[in-house]
């Protein structure tokens, strides 16, 4: 296919660039000039300043005891953990609801006791995330314009909200990285359709397996999958006008890696079937979204803002990507500017790279509307805190709009000073809205404080009991409501018996005082209820209580009393 002058006329690179490197006759009819390599250079010294920037946060969170406030993020670390630290070990402590890659990559930096206990083995699979999705955003702007790709990388990288998710074991930042590097070659396939068959089926087999780490990861790369292929495919199609004979070619490239991308949801669902008979069972079972939303609404309640009202949700998810990257005026302005600077870009140079960046604001348009998936943030009803993070899924495409409204200046301005300028006020307004990101305190981190602090205060006053139960006793819990509390103890997971224990776990919750020497029953949990239909042969021992949190008892079973 001959590219068009509509879709690669006006170049805005400062210098060639591209990638896979094809033959010469191919490079002189592509505009820009996707086919020289970006320098290796270039590559290490973004890789060295983003992976100093991780490591520096991680230390800094980790120094402020803040990297396991998020309960989301001691549960992943819990549940990678069970997988080989359980009375039944295996594949089948990953649960249903949560996507396993994000704990599968994390079993190796737990197996440390040490990491486990501080957390810190969490945050390796997010650490190395956030550098490979800032490597990424890098590549796929690199073609348009060098200086784009720069301070959208920077931008990017220095988000405040940002660099605390990844220091802590949250799957956002793996994601992320799926992410973006799903777009960089499902955009290069096109880009190579037709011209180069070779390239574009490598691109694409590169995409599959980065849309199908996505899809193991957030559910929202399966919404993913499905824009990539969509888009892909219209592109494609338009090509076909020209080359009708390039079909044959399409049908063979695109087979293999649709094939392992159809696979990822298909061997979900099969999992499911096998172990809870409910392929659905993360979508409808009893620990889904929509199940915690029944039972922790109140009856009578009102809606929460944009259920069952699209455009509403939309906004409120506009609005935690804005708080994301501040919560005054710069932070406004630079969404305005990325929002349309976007859209100047679709209409002049290429639609597929921002219709990918910005397709989040319709998954989660969606969910928040018909999902059960909730968003609440501090300046608007309800006032309150929660998935604020989630904006963060618009943080690529943000920063691309903001590093490309720069070139798109100055090809428009010819005058130095207007060219100058314009790059100043963006700088400016960057600078401006992250510094008073911080000085606000990263709306992310508020979240997990006002969320967290007291669930980690109990948790870590639990650890205490749990550290003086005698060696070799086991425990009847819940180990999701207070994972932390094993986790600060070093309590080993094979001495409990939890929900992770499938069988197990619904014996002893029918005959509690039988199959272990202690039972922990946290107000609300399962076990406190069971504990409540069967109290016989149980004897209350101790129990931890903060404020906000709900009481959490302790018994001595009949089996503990013969113990010496």
């Amino acid at each position: 296919m001959r590219a068009t002058r509509s879709s690669v006329n006006s170049p805005t690179s400062d210098r060639p660039a591209g990638f896979p490197t094809v033959p010469a006759a191919v490079v002189s009819e592509a505009r820009p000039d996707w086919n020289v390599r970006v320098e290796a250079r270039e590559y290490w010294i973004l890789t060295a300043l983003l992976s100093l920037v991780a490591i520096v946060a991680l230390s800094f969170f980790h120094s402020r005891n803040e990297i396991l406030l998020s309960g989301d993020a001691v549960a992943h670390i819990s549940i990678a953990r069970r997988v080989f630290d359980s009375r039944t070990p295996g594949p089948l402590q990953l649960g249903s609801v949560w996507l396993p890659l994000p704990h599968l990559l994390t079993i190796p930096f737990i197996v440390s006791k040490a990491m486990w206990q501080s957390g810190i083995g969490g945050s390796v699979i997010s650490v190395v995330s956030y550098v490979l999705a800032g490597v990424g955003l890098f590549r796929l702007l690199y073609p348009w314009s060098r200086i784009a790709a720069w301070i959208a990388t920077a931008f990017f990288a220095a988000n405040p909200n940002l660099l605390y998710v990844q220091s802590t074991a949250l799957n956002e930042p793996l994601y992320l990285a799926c992410f973006i590097w799903a777009a960089v070659f499902f955009v290069e396939a096109a880009r190579y359709f037709v011209q180069s068959e070779q390239i574009a089926a490598r691109s694409l087999e590169k995409g599959a397996m980065a849309l199908t780490a996505g899809i193991f990861t957030r559910y929202d790369g399966w919404f993913l999958a499905s824009v990539c292929w969509a888009a892909f495919l219209i592109n494609a199609l338009q090509a076909l006008r020209e080359t009708p004979e390039a079909l044959i070619r399409l049908r063979k490239a695109i087979f293999k890696p649709l094939l392992l991308t159809a696979l990822g949801p298909a061997l979900w669902m099969a999992y499911n079937l096998g172990v809870y008979k409910n392929p659905m069972d993360f979508a409808n079972g009893p620990y889904s979204a929509k199940a915690i939303a029944q039972r922790t609404t109140e009856q009578g309640a009102p809606p929460y803002p944009g259920e069952d009202h699209l455009f509403t949700a939309g906004t409120y998810f506009l609005k935690a990507a804005q708080l994301d990257i501040g919560e005054r005026e710069p932070a406004k302005i630079l969404l305005i500017v990325a929002f349309f600077s976007s859209l100047a870009f679709i209409l002049r140079r290429a639609w597929l790279p921002m219709a990918l960046l910005w397709s989040p604001l319709a998954f989660y348009s969606l969910s928040i509307a018909y999902g059960s998936v909730p968003i609440f943030v501090p300046v608007w009803w309800p006032f309150s805190y929660y998935n604020v993070r989630y904006g963060l899924e618009l943080l690529p495409a943000i920063a691309a709009g903001v590093g490309l409204v720069i070139p798109m200046v100055r090809k428009s301005w010819r005058s130095p000073s207007a060219q100058t300028a314009a790059t100043a006020a963006i700088l400016l307004l960057a600078s401006l809205s992250y510094f008073q990101c911080w000085k606000a305190i990263p709306v992310c981190l508020r979240e997990v404080r006002v969320n967290g602090s007291a669930r980690m205060e109990l948790d870590r006053r639990l650890a205490t009991v749990l550290a003086s139960l005698p060696q070799g006793s086991t425990v009847l819990a819940y180990t999701g409501a207070h994972a932390g509390a094993f986790q600060f103890a070093g309590f080993p997971l094979r001495r409990t018996i939890n929900e992770g224990n499938l069988f197990i776990w619904d014996a002893s919750l029918a005959h509690p005082a039988s199959g272990t020497d202690y039972v922990i029953a946290a107000e609300g949990d399962p076990v406190a209820k069971s504990v409540l239909d069967h109290p016989v042969g149980l004897t209350k021992i101790a129990f931890v209580q903060v404020g906000g949190q709900g009481q959490v008892m302790l018994y001595k079973t009949t089996r503990s009393q013969r113990m010496p």
